[in-house]
């Protein structure tokens, strides 16, 4: 599993023209599950993107996590973050979970992560057409993958 997490200022995310999400301060997760992830890769991610500690302290050093300065989350299921492009141009997903294996890892990754943070998280709709539209905060981005802990 994938999480490519951007520290933000604001985000919002709209499916056909219509608000879906809207967050100030905190974390757009862009999630990927491949096919060979489990609940542990859930609560291992959870556990690391609930306790970076990205947003900065008072001497102005990344020593601070979304907890702390009561941030927001956008969670958003991202299949492309498996795509193999190693030959030619048009990218291969074999690499990416089916929706009936990776719907569950995504509710059980909300769930999680709504108990780890202390308050209900912002999605995506899984599967849709989504735009999002974000203030890189930083700018920051992290990459964690639960296979290269």
């Amino acid at each position: 599993m994938i999480a490519v997490i951007q520290r933000v200022s604001q985000a919002t995310l709209h499916i056909e023209g219509a608000l879906q999400a809207s967050i100030q301060q905190g974390f757009v997760v862009l999630l990927g599950i491949h096919v060979d992830d489990t609940p542990e890769d859930v609560a291992y991610l959870a556990g690391k993107i609930a306790g970076l500690r990205i947003f900065s302290d008072e001497e102005g050093k990344m020593n601070v996590d979304l907890q702390a300065i009561n941030g927001e989350l956008l969670l958003v299921s991202q299949f492309t973050l498996y795509a193999a492009t190693r030959k030619g141009n048009r990218p291969s997903f074999l690499e990416s979970a089916r929706p009936e294996q990776a719907i569950p890892l995504y509710e059980l990754m909300i769930k999680t992560l709504t108990e780890k943070i202390g308050k209900q998280i912002q999605t995506g709709v899984f599967g849709a057409d989504m735009q999002i539209n974000l203030t890189n905060d930083g700018p920051v981005t992290i990459i964690i993958d639960s296979k290269n802990p």
